[in-house]
């Protein structure tokens, strides 16, 4: 299926979940209207190394730091069986246990450094969150720790980017394009808003408006791969094979990772 190829492929996990799990939202050419409409039907995950069971080696040595966090004798002690244990979850991928120390992390010493790193791995956990109500939680802990972020360094393009994406799965997705939109405003050429763009422009269904914005994209940035993809995609999707054939030609040029390699020649393999 063409949804489980793009997760193959792709290594920004989180934009590639968010594609197929946002609401409906259609951002219009000239008027910029927003509407949103019905949840798509799945949500596809990037791969299911999240729900696999934790390795022996590592869930014994998170027990053990567990137990050395509940009777840490100083802050700094805390921050270490913390931090060690956040690593431990994230080599596990499982990011939402990873996030909550480094939630620990920011509460016991505060600071843009901690607030970010927290931020961005509810960020992670959020992309691969199936179930709508754990989504929406960790999305809300992204927020919160970007917009401590954003207090401190407002021109912190980045999270301000993943920040807009989180809103787009809530009732207020408008809030999320607005926010994509000031980051071009201010910064025409931000690589992150204007993929992200065409991810919502595609997840719409605006197949001729992705193509208009991941051309302008590879215009700029030609070796952002994943926009390279997305452009064949969308290409597609309009029916315009030859420059498909073109768009994945050039993606294995850019990026010899077999996985890349073997779902850019599937689609070539279609398109004879």
């Amino acid at each position: 299926m063409l949804r489980t190829r793009i997760i193959l492929v792709i290594s920004a996990a989180v934009l590639v979940a968010l594609l197929f799990s946002l609401p409906k939202v259609v951002v219009e050419n000239d008027a910029e209207e927003i509407d949103s409409a019905e949840k798509s039907e799945s949500a596809l995950a990037p791969s299911n190394a999240h729900d696999d069971e934790i390795d022996t080696d590592i869930a014994v040595n998170i027990e053990r730091l567990k137990e050395n966090l509940g009777v840490a004798e100083n802050i700094e002690k805390s921050i270490t069986f913390a931090d060690s244990l956040a690593m431990l979850y994230l080599k596990a991928n499982k990011y939402d246990s990873a996030a909550k120390f480094f939630e620990i992390i920011a509460e016991k010493q505060p600071s843009e450094a901690n607030w970010l790193k927290t931020g961005d791995t509810y960020y992670e956990a959020y992309g691969f969150a199936m179930d709508r109500a754990k989504q929406e939680f960790l999305g809300e802990k992204a927020r919160e720790y970007f917009n401590k972020v954003l207090e401190e360094s407002p021109d912190n393009l980045s999270a301000k980017n993943k920040l807009a994406m989180t809103y787009l799965s809530t009732k207020n997705p408008m809030q999320g394009i607005m926010m994509l939109r000031e980051i071009l405003e201010d910064n025409p050429k931000n690589e992150q808003a204007m993929f992200n763009l065409g991810i919502l422009s595609m997840q719409s269904g605006q197949h001729d408006r992705a193509v208009e914005r991941f051309s302008k994209l590879v215009q700029l940035y030609p070796n952002n791969t994943q926009a390279q993809f997305f452009l064949g995609v969308s290409y597609i999707e309009i029916g315009n094979k030859e420059k498909a054939k073109e768009q994945f030609t050039l993606v294995k040029s850019l990026d010899d990772d077999p996985a890349v390699q073997a779902t850019a020649d599937s689609y070539l393999e279609e398109l004879k």
